[in-house]
């Protein structure tokens, strides 16, 4: 399966899920993304030194994150969750999940109309399953 049918069949075809993207745990490149959902490199590198950080300390010094926010395509969400390889937050009824794998970054955004749990859910799912082959 192309990275582009993960996002549109995985994430974005579940109805739970409406943008999204997939890139490389490095953040350097864009491996996959819902057309006009565009994370900007400044924006990737900063969710990259957060997921870094969380994941080399039980307890990481996230106050920056949770103060400032995360910036993704443009918009500012309020941390609502840092902890191992997830990221999560809120903008207004909005929000993102975002899942590091040993290769991948995931980055789901859910609409108004979505329940948080069922959006953290389905991009989760595939952070297992591309952890359970290997990515």
């Amino acid at each position: 399966m192309s990275w582009q049918a993960y996002v549109d069949s995985s994430l974005v075809g579940t109805g739970h899920i409406d943008k999204a993207a997939i890139f490389s745990a490095a953040g350097d490149s864009t491996w996959a993304s819902t057309p006009g959902f565009t994370v900007g490199a400044p924006e990737l590198a900063t969710v990259v030194g957060i997921l870094a950080e969380a994941e080399a300390s039980s307890k990481p010094k996230t106050d920056k994150a949770y103060g400032e926010g995360i910036h993704i395509a443009g918009e500012r969400y309020v941390a609502t969750r840092i902890e191992g390889n997830h990221i999560y937050g809120r903008h207004g009824k909005t929000g993102i999940a975002i899942v590091k794998t040993k290769q991948a970054i995931l980055v789901g955004h859910y609409g108004e109309n979505t329940q948080a749990g069922n959006a953290t859910t389905t991009v989760e799912a595939l952070a297992d399953y591309l952890t359970g082959l290997g990515y």
